[in-house]
């Protein structure tokens, strides 16, 4: 049986969480957001940033008036300006003075969505509440992967709107004497996995619609550590200018899972 510090399990956590939260409280994160605009063949401009846009069969463009720029890595747009198909999940992000805006695709329809450093969703921001880090809720469980990605149609937080991801296997693991399985789709680091996921907490004391969850690479032998004090939330629990998916089927954990962050207040 493996003995845990709790004393260094809470410090690390403490470090990891304070790191999330200033990374989701950035300049230009999902809390700066002002709106989301879906691109249709005629151009229109909007308010809270510069140019009129539009989309079609080339993709996605802006035509900028007099006076008006956008960087995008450094180098200056004017006139008019493709920035080409982006593929679903994709986007370019570009600046004007100190706001951006993300250009994307998501569920097949571009869209672009303004992010201003003084929008009053960021600057009231006081942080997100969570569950003390208990040692108990990082659980061991085993990886079983697929032969191959299967894919795996989930909703939305957008009503209508859908995703398809590839799922790459299951999660099993153990909680209470009861086995449980997760299907987990690719991480952002190589060999990792994501897990979207809901519990008896949702709705309640946690976001209802979903949370998140990153786990570490799989050993040889497919073992895991699915540590649940680190399930955070995903944008659209602070903001409705998010397409964040749902949970797949099955996801659904019958347990109150009192770990990781608590819905936004």
């Amino acid at each position: 049986m493996t003995v845990i510090d709790t004393e260094s399990f809470a410090q690390e956590w403490a470090t990891w969480h304070e790191e999330h939260e200033q990374r989701r409280a950035s300049a230009h994160g999902f809390l700066a957001i002002t709106s989301i605009r879906w691109l249709a063949e005629e151009p229109e401009t909007y308010d809270d940033v510069p140019g009129a846009w539009s989309t079609g069969p080339d993709g996605v463009v802006v035509s900028l008036g007099e006076g008006e720029t956008l960087l995008v890595d450094g180098t200056p747009l004017t006139g008019r300006h493709s920035f080409g198909i982006i593929e679903e999940g994709g986007g370019i992000t570009a600046r004007f003075g100190d706001a951006a805006v993300e250009i994307a695709k998501r569920g097949g329809s571009d869209i672009i969505r303004p992010r201003h450093p003084d929008n009053p969703v960021l600057t009231g921001y006081r942080g997100t509440e969570a569950y003390a880090p208990d040692p108990r809720w990082a659980i061991r469980g085993r990886f079983v992967a697929y032969d191959a990605p299967v894919p795996t149609t989930v909703g939305s937080v957008v009503d209508g709107l859908e995703f398809v991801y590839g799922a790459v296997g299951e999660i099993e693991l153990e909680i209470d004497g009861a086995v449980h399985r997760l299907t987990a789709f690719p991480g952002s680091a190589p060999g990792s996995l994501h897990v979207l996921f809901r519990d008896e907490t949702s709705g309640r004391t946690t976001y209802g619609a979903n949370r998140s969850l990153s786990v570490d690479a799989p050993d040889e032998g497919g073992d895991v550590v699915v540590d649940f004090n680190r399930a955070t939330n995903l944008p659209c629990a602070y903001t409705a200018h998010a397409t964040c998916p749902l949970p797949p089927p099955g996801n659904h954990l019958p347990v109150a899972v009192e770990a990781g962050e608590k819905k936004p207040s």
